[in-house]
């Protein structure tokens, strides 16, 4: 084994020159998705500063010295959008928060003109829960609302304007990982209240894939995937028709066999 003194660290460090590398700064941009009427929608914020004033956008913003990159995820959420994501550090596991907001880190974007004020790299997160609220403006953005993802895509224009930044891209990243991690793991669950029908399920496919699933089909494979769901005891009308069971998210997180996308 080989021990490292303490004065070998601190002479390396004397000769260190922080002014030899050029300055960074690092963001975190969210990319939060609910369903809504039987949608997938994006929240999308409408800059009130420059650069790209009046442009829509992903929620986010600048990472503060003192904090990490979840802690600013959920900051910037709150500030941005009024929604609550976990408080960091905290007593749950990672990636949930008390309501059930779903949180992790997407991907890493660092392309060197991807922001005109200078470099910065930015940490993206994918944020999923039920029935989200209607969004608040705050910070720097001058309003909020939820866009349908089918708007989004493919052309990456909201209401004519493109997204700024390189947001577009980052909003497809976000979804293409929703839409391939049902496949395999209950994070499907995640856009469902605490209890949920399999009908109630299956619309969240449904609007994630954009495909109609045919329910016996889906209502067999769900309640035959060992540790998927779990019987909660209880019924609900609230669909309409027939009492139908409810259940809750299993303890399983990957699925075996898996739920796999049918072809557009």
């Amino acid at each position: 084994m080989i021990i490292v003194r303490e004065t070998t660290k601190i002479g390396r460090m004397s000769r260190y020159d922080p002014s030899a590398f050029p300055p960074f700064a690092v963001t975190v941009d969210l990319v939060v998705l609910t369903v809504r009427d039987h949608e997938l929608c994006a929240l999308l914020v409408k800059r009130g500063e420059a650069p790209f004033q009046g442009y829509w956008a992903l929620p986010g913003g600048f990472v503060r010295l003192d904090e990490g990159l979840a802690e600013a995820a959920s900051r910037e959420l709150a500030e941005e959008t009024g929604l609550r994501a976990q408080s960091f550090p905290g007593s749950l596991p990672v990636g949930q928060t008390p309501a059930g907001v779903h949180l992790e880190q997407l991907a890493t974007y660092g392309h060197p003109q991807r922001d005109p004020r200078m470099r910065v790299v930015s940490v993206a997160h994918l944020v999923l829960a039920p029935d989200l609220p209607s969004p608040r403006a705050g910070g720097d953005a001058s309003s909020a609302r939820w866009a349908p993802v089918s708007e989004l895509l493919g052309e990456e224009q909201c209401d004519g304007v493109p997204l700024a930044f390189d947001h577009g891209r980052i909003l497809a990243d976000g979804v293409e990982r929703a839409r391939s991690k049902i496949e395999y793991s209950s994070l499907a669950t995640a856009f469902c209240p605490p209890e949920f029908t399999v009908g109630e399920l299956r619309r969240v496919y449904e609007a994630v894939w954009g495909v109609v699933l045919d329910p016996r089909n889906f209502h067999r494979k769900v309640t035959g995937t060992p540790g998927f769901l779990l019987p909660s005891g209880g019924t609900t009308t609230r669909q309409g028709g027939r009492p139908a069971q409810l259940f809750t998210a299993g303890g399983a997180t990957l699925l075996n066999p898996p739920m796999l996308r049918p072809e557009p």
